[in-house]
């Protein structure tokens, strides 16, 4: 497959990257084709050093160059049966809608998810998971990948994220967590919040970030640490719902000074992350 030269936004063997808002990827692209967008030469490498297949290459001229070694390591352009795209800036804002400042995008394909057991017990080398986080229903595509970010920087063993949960793999999350998702595990529980029960008979003490009356300090789950924990984070509007609190063994909340009752969940788990790390 020759690398193609473009010189119009027109062209059907676009499809896949033509107007990639997330609503255009969550409704269209990523369900019926199996498919995410990686974007920036750095995120992009990332995912196929975590073993995730391209489909194709979209890029400007420059990074021919910079990501050709990649490109021939993975049979694309002119030797190999994946396709590359190239054309200017312009050409490229035509296609996808937005400005492309990282020069490079990838289709790829997306990978199946692993049984929640299966994640949990590869953890730290084989000898299983010892801190996990769990997002209950986070829609905001940013938040997901920042908490992702924090998560590979502070020894977060894997996410679980609910049914409902916004999807780590859309651009946008992808991007912001700088590739992160390709490097801690993760999958979706089938049931919510039934899938907390299921983490307590895998040994996790399910720990709730919310603000409640009977909810203890950070630093009191810190100086009582359990072995296996997971941390269970909520949307961004109404935090955990009933159900995820009554589900969990402890609620926790982080002590505020100035005022202010809470932090954004982001922010919120970098902080715990970093406090319950072992």
């Amino acid at each position: 497959m020759p690398i193609i030269r473009l010189t119009s936004a027109d062209d059907e063997l676009l499809a896949d990257y033509t107007r990639l808002t997330d609503v255009a990827l969550r409704v269209k692209h990523e369900p019926a084709k199996g498919l995410y967008i990686a974007e920036s030469s750095t995120v992009i490498r990332r995912a196929i050093a975590a073993g995730h297949r391209p489909r194709s290459f979209l890029m400007a001229p420059r990074w021919l160059a910079d990501l050709g070694d990649l490109l021939d390591a993975v049979g694309a352009g002119p030797d190999g049966d994946i396709p590359v795209f190239v054309g200017e800036p312009e050409v490229l804002e035509a296609v996808t809608g937005f400005h492309l400042h990282r020069g490079a995008l990838a289709a790829m394909h997306r990978p199946a998810l692993l049984p929640v057991a299966e994640v949990l017990a590869a953890a730290r080398g084989g000898t299983g998971a010892r801190r996990v986080a769990v997002l209950e229903d986070i829609v905001d595509h940013t938040n997901v990948g920042a908490i992702f970010r924090s998560a590979a920087a502070l020894g977060v063993d894997a996410v679980l994220v609910s049914p409902r949960c916004a999807d780590p793999l859309y651009r946008r999350s992808v991007r912001v967590s700088m590739g992160t998702v390709f490097q801690v595990p993760w999958t979706r529980l089938e049931s919510w919040p039934g899938g907390l029960a299921d983490l307590r008979a895998e040994g996790f003490t399910v720990a709730a970030l919310a603000l409640a009356d009977e909810a203890v300090t950070l630093d009191d789950l810190v100086a009582a640490s359990p072995q296996r924990l997971a941390l269970v984070l909520g949307t961004e509007g109404d935090g955990l719902s009933r159900g995820a609190v009554a589900a969990a063994d402890v609620v926790v909340r982080i002590p505020m000074a100035g005022g202010v009752d809470s932090l954004n969940v982001a922010a919120a788990s970098a902080v715990a992350f970093w406090a319950l790390r072992v």
